[in-house]
């Protein structure tokens, strides 16, 4: 009975079966595409996400890139004097320190350490000359003269003109206390030369007669350093002086070639100065990214740039020293080399800076020349001017330990006997004054238009002269901190 009541039942459940299965199968003829579907899905899903985690980590790491480079530029804030400038709190300012940094070239590590401390113990007030700089720098030619002659913002003008003053009413060099009365130290949030660059170690080692180290000379033609020469001859053995003027490459070159130390590796110039204590480099520009590396004490001489170019012309063309061009009109115009020869010299820019230095169009350009020049100019021992020589005996005893400094005061010509000169000014009794009686004067030789001409040509140079010279004053009259000594 149990199993005739159950196969109903068990028929009955056959036939749900089946009439599920043949549900499932009537449902089943579009599953491959939903299964295509899926796994295209899937696979867009997949790069999606991969593609996703690739740009998350892009962006992490182009992130951290960037902060490592703003890490490098800044390192140190305001500690780091030599590679940035302190105190900056402006837009301006941050773009002056921006170009002043990039183009003071590269120094040794021990340039850096030292100038770490330095910059660490004051600010100073090279910041805030540097600025102006750049800007007067940054103007045509006309406008830059116009601002030094009127603003005299380095303050080196105004002393000029009230030294001459007093050095004609008494017929002498001025004292020390004199020069004071006239030019005070200036407060430290005044001083160009602070912070201090450049590098006492240097000094030392050469005052002390370390072997292998050595004067490197940068010689600005016809200002002043033929005396220079004559003053390393007076204290140094002879064995330590190169045989021609101070350039030891001349016996290099096999008497070829005098003046060329840019042509030198600093390898070649260590090897080659065996002996010799001073070199002078005169026809090439310095190059701040290595010379400073030399084992060296650096020092230069300026004098006022269009004073230096006429003198130039008076001494190889006028006076028949391998020059046949009587006419300063024609001869300017060939010697386009000389135009603010001062500041490609510390600059050390590429071939054809000369393009730049006028038009609005090049004023960028202008104010990375004169921000790399001043930088080279701050790393430099001795800075000295032709016209102000008389008082540079305190920083060329305290710096180069020099004991015979008569030569300062003596009027030094090279190759005189070709041409000698009878101008009364073969001692320099009346310092700045008597530079100027033995010089000709450039409003009197020259026309109007020609005195405009060279002046606006050599109006970057203006600018650096005026640096250069307040670095002597402050050096001269400031004892503490980048007086005539450079502070450890």
């Amino acid at each position: 009975r149990q199993s005739v009541s159950l196969q109903p039942a068990m028929a009955l459940a056959r036939r749900g079966g089946q009439l599920s299965t043949s549900r499932r199968k009537r449902a089943n003829p579009h599953r491959p595409a939903l299964h295509a579907a899926f796994r295209s899905s899937t696979l867009r899903e997949t790069v999606f996400l991969v593609g996703l985690v690739v740009a998350i980590f892009f962006v992490a790491w182009t992130y951290h890139f960037i902060q490592l480079c703003l890490d490098l530029n800044t390192e140190g804030g305001e500690d780091h004097g030599d590679r940035k400038l302190p105190g900056l709190v402006s837009p301006e300012r941050s773009k002056i320190e921006s170009e002043a940094r990039q183009l003071r070239g590269s120094a040794s590590v021990d340039n850096e350490r030292q100038s770490i401390k330095r910059s660490k113990a004051t600010k100073g007030g090279f910041e805030r000359f540097v600025g102006i700089a750049l800007d007067l720098s940054g103007l045509e030619p006309n406008e830059t003269l116009h601002r030094l002659d009127t603003e005299d913002p380095f303050g080196t003008r105004n002393f000029d003109k009230k030294l001459m003053e007093e050095e004609t009413r008494l017929g002498r060099i001025l004292t020390m206390e004199e020069i004071e009365k006239l030019f005070p130290c200036p407060q430290i949030e005044e001083r160009i030369t602070l912070p201090d660059f450049r590098i006492e170690a240097k000094a030392k080692a050469f005052r002390d007669g370390v072997k292998g180290t050595f004067l490197f000379f940068q010689h600005l033609r016809k200002a002043g350093g033929t005396n220079f020469c004559s003053l390393a001859e007076k204290n140094l053995p002879k064995r330590a002086q190169p045989r021609y003027y101070c350039m030891p490459d001349m016996a290099w070159s096999g008497n070829k070639n005098a003046g060329y130390l840019h042509s030198w590796s600093n390898e070649e110039i260590t090897r080659r100065m065996k002996e010799h204590r001073i070199a002078g480099n005169e026809w090439e520009n310095f190059d701040p990214t290595r010379h400073f590396d030399l084992p060296a004490v650096f020092a230069t001489s300026f004098r006022h740039p269009l004073d230096r170019a006429l003198s130039q012309f008076r001494f190889e063309c006028v006076e028949d020293r391998g020059c046949h061009e009587k006419d300063i009109h024609r001869w300017w115009e060939k010697r386009s080399d000389l135009k603010n020869i001062y500041t490609k010299t510390f600059a050390d820019p590429a071939v054809g800076a000369k393009r730049y230095f006028r038009g609005s169009e090049n004023s960028q350009q202008r104010r990375m020349f004169m921000s790399t020049a001043i930088g080279t100019l701050s790393k430099f021992h001795i800075v000295l001017s032709m016209e102000w020589l008389a008082y540079a005996a305190p920083q060329v005893k305290g710096t180069l330990g020099f004991k015979d400094v008569s030569a300062l005061t003596t009027r030094v010509r090279p190759h005189i006997g070709q041409a000698k000169r009878e101008d009364g000014q073969d001692t320099n009794a009346l310092g700045s004054a008597s530079i100027k009686k033995a010089s000709w004067v450039p409003e009197e030789y020259l026309d109007e238009k020609q005195y405009t001409k060279m002046s606006e040509d050599l109006a970057l140079d203006e600018v650096l002269t005026d640096v250069a010279r307040r670095m002597f004053l402050e050096r001269l009259v400031c004892t503490d901190l980048g007086g005539g000594v450079p502070t450890g």
